[in-house]
């Protein structure tokens, strides 16, 4: 299923949350959690790394992966997680607004 126009960066700040990862991991965080649903390919992934480091909301550094080769690690910093937080409230918004009007009788 393609990724929501817009959610891509909710997605990523909420896998960092969870652990520091390199942006396969991130990728493979995504597609776990939602039972396979949701897809991130690398064209789309390492751009929005870039944004958000450069938002100031992650940080990244090189270093070994499990399989000795060198990745960029993502850690998710305080302006983060205050702005994941924010992302949350208005997703919770946005799926009550699609859910009411999806529901409504006409």
């Amino acid at each position: 299923m393609e990724i929501l126009q817009g959610t891509l960066d909710l997605l990523i700040l909420r896998a960092l949350e969870l652990a520091p990862m390199h942006g396969i991991g991130i990728a493979d965080r995504i597609h776990q959690v939602t039972h396979g649903t949701l897809v991130v390919k690398p064209g789309s992934l390492f751009p929005a790394l870039r944004r958000l480091e450069q938002k100031g909301w992650i940080e990244g550094q090189w270093a070994l992966s499990e399989n000795n080769r060198r990745a960029r690690y993502y850690t998710l910093n305080r302006a983060g997680r205050s702005q994941l937080a924010e992302e949350k409230r208005n997703w919770r918004r946005m799926t009550s607004a699609m859910n009411w009007m999806l529901e409504s009788e006409g």
